[in-house]
């Protein structure tokens, strides 16, 4: 494909991505669009510099790379430089959608499902402004570096948004409903669920009454857990965070206790989802990164770069929304590990407290904050009426160690909206999730 100077490190990455998005608003249509593309990202080192293009002029990649040779200096040693010493030569083609391409589903039968399921945003009296969504994204990247790097592979999702306004006289609520999986066939048949959803979130604004603000005993469902743990401590073990900031280097020492003794948060690439990543943008292979294990800070994610300066070793976190972007650090799949108790017994013990279903969103770092869409009041260890809680909020290292109870089934959750954001580089697709985690106490406001 292209030809490598000696000398010098170089990677070219190409991404052939097709896109189908489909947006309806009060039944009518107001986006239909299938693009494909297919761009390349392509980078020389020279030990001192990198140098960097975008095209989509893939048919003259050599032509661009030649380019940014002619703009480094040549270095006999450059396999010997710390960052490219790290880099892996891996060397592999992993097809696992192929046989189920929603580049192979008609555009029609798309639209049709989509379409099926709006009339469930406006059964109830309540609905208004329904609007509902279909997505999905199939890409093949190919990788190939100076090293002898040589790697193909596919990636895919697909999923559903259904969103509807619900007002009652002063009531107000915003329902959503969303669905991210990797085969078109999943997203049939979900007829029940929805209706299902939607009744649940019309009661809850019905029914719910105000959280009174205080510091409870709280459970997480898998999604908020899995949104704590991606918020509030996944980005904090981005290790390009630690390069120019030593107090933050200080404070995250490998072997520091930072939670309860029962309390894992593991990161993975490998896994079939949003997250999927079997190699990163470098071309490291995924594994399974343990960030606290056991309640001991047990790694950090990394770029070669990073693994490089702070002398560890690569997790396949080098990540780029698209191959307009150079990779930097980022999560793939971020999760904490599931312990042994049923939800029953992981409420039993509550005498007062919430269980936080759904949520808005969520953000934090040495602080977090999540604000609930879905949550119930926890009254002599079971589940009681809908309360309406704003947010809950609180330190990231406190609230880990006040970690007493985990579930013993895990959820991974994929989704297809949104994504997330770092620096210039919004709306990366990641995977999270977990157990149901108890927490013996939160601000809940």
């Amino acid at each position: 494909m292209v030809k490598f100077r000696e000398n010098y490190y170089a990677d070219v990455r190409i991404e052939d991505r097709s896109r189908t998005v489909i947006q309806y608003q009060d039944g009518n249509l107001q986006e239909f669009k299938t693009p494909v593309e297919v761009r390349a990202f392509l980078r020389v080192y020279d030990g001192k510099m990198w140098y960097y293009a975008s095209v989509t002029d893939v048919a003259h990649v050599q032509k661009t790379l030649d380019r940014l040779y002619d703009a480094a200096s040549p270095n006999p040693d450059i396999e010997k430089d710390p960052i490219v010493s790290k880099l892996e030569r891996n060397r592999d083609r992993k097809f696992i959608f192929e046989d189920h391409s929603v580049r192979n589903i008609p555009v029609e039968e798309k639209q049709a499902l989509l379409r099926s399921y709006l009339p469930l945003l406006s059964e109830d009296s309540a609905c208004a402004m329904p609007i509902g969504i279909y997505l999905d994204r199939n890409s093949v990247f190919t990788f190939r570096s100076s090293l002898g790097a040589d790697i193909t592979y596919d990636y895919q999702t697909c999923g559903l948004s259904l969103r509807c306004s619900m007002a009652e006289g002063e009531k107000k609520f915003s329902a959503a409903w969303q669905r991210g999986c990797t085969r078109f066939e999943e997203l049939k048949g979900l007829t029940d669920e929805i209706r299902a959803s939607m009744r649940e979130q019309a009661a809850f604004m019905r029914e719910s009454v105000p959280v009174v603000p205080g510091k409870y005993p709280v459970v997480l469902s898998p999604e908020a857990a899995g949104v704590f743990a991606h918020e509030s401590f996944g980005h904090k073990s981005e290790s390009d965070f630690m390069l120019s900031d030593e107090s933050m280097r200080q404070e995250w020492q490998i072997g520091k206790q930072v939670g309860s003794p029962i309390l894992s948060i593991a990161e993975c690439g490998e896994y079939p989802g949003s997250g999927y990543v079997p190699y990163d943008d470098e071309g490291t292979k995924a594994r399974k990164n343990y960030l606290i294990q056991n309640g001991i800070l047990a790694g950090r994610l990394h770029s070669g770069q990073t693994a490089a300066a702070l002398e560890e070793g690569l997790t396949g976190n080098a990540r780029a929304i698209d191959c307009t972007f150079e990779p930097i650090v980022r999560m793939t799949t971020t999760y904490i590990e599931p312990g042994d108790q049923t939800f029953e017994q992981l409420i039993a013990p509550i005498q007062k407290g919430y269980y936080i279903k759904t949520i808005s969103h969520g953000s934090g770092m040495s602080t977090f904050t999540i604000a609930p869409r879905l949550a119930y009041e926890i009254e002599n260890g079971h589940l009681g009426k809908p309360i309406q809680i704003s947010v809950i909020t609180g330190s990231v290292f406190e609230t880990l160690g006040l970690i007493d109870g985990l579930s013993n089934e895990l959820t991974l959750l994929s989704f297809v909206a949104g994504g997330c954001g770092k620096m210039e580089q919004m709306g990366l697709p990641v995977g999270f999730g977990g157990p149901c985690v108890r927490v013996s106490e939160m601000n809940v406001q």
